[in-house]
């Protein structure tokens, strides 16, 4: 008889909202914006979200704001990666260009916004409404996670 089973879920925290944010803006850019819209501090983190498959290998770049005040952590996500193949014949040249996807079924998302933590709706509202008056951000809203099927790439 079984008295306790432990899931996967048992050992993740899954307590975290994410932002999709369309913009032209490179990475650095709109994370100097974000410090000055919406009063964080990000930085460009020491490490990246790295994936390896046969055919290409992504490496998404991450900024990071670390609130140890309030026990949040921020993370600004690149969704796509460019990689130039060698030996890809594309009309005359030999090589090509490759994007992969963080969350390929969010391909037309430029960053991820990954806010750790508990926030009331009104911040989350607030925060969202903030980075959409940036200039160059074309649209920022939230994404339910449990809706993503690669979901598990965001944990980190």
């Amino acid at each position: 008889m079984q008295i306790h089973s432990l899931e996967l879920d048992d050992f993740s925290d899954n307590t975290y909202t994410l932002i999709g944010i369309h913009t032209t803006l490179e990475e650095f850019k709109l994370a100097y914006s974000l410090n000055q819209k919406i009063n964080t501090k990000f930085e460009k983190a020491t490490y990246r979200l790295d994936f390896e498959n046969k055919n290409n290998n992504a490496s998404f770049s991450i900024y990071e704001h670390l609130n140890t005040k309030f026990s949040h952590n921020w993370f600004l996500i690149a969704n796509q990666y460019k990689n130039q193949l060698q030996g890809i014949k594309t009309g005359l040249f030999s090589t090509g260009d490759v994007t992969t996807y963080l969350m390929p079924e969010k391909k037309k998302v430029d960053f991820f916004l990954k806010l750790e933590g508990v926030f009331e709706s009104k911040f989350i509202v607030k925060t969202v409404n903030n980075i959409n008056a940036i200039d160059q951000v074309i649209t920022s809203y939230t994404i339910n996670p449990m809706t993503l099927k690669s979901k598990d790439f965001l944990i980190f």
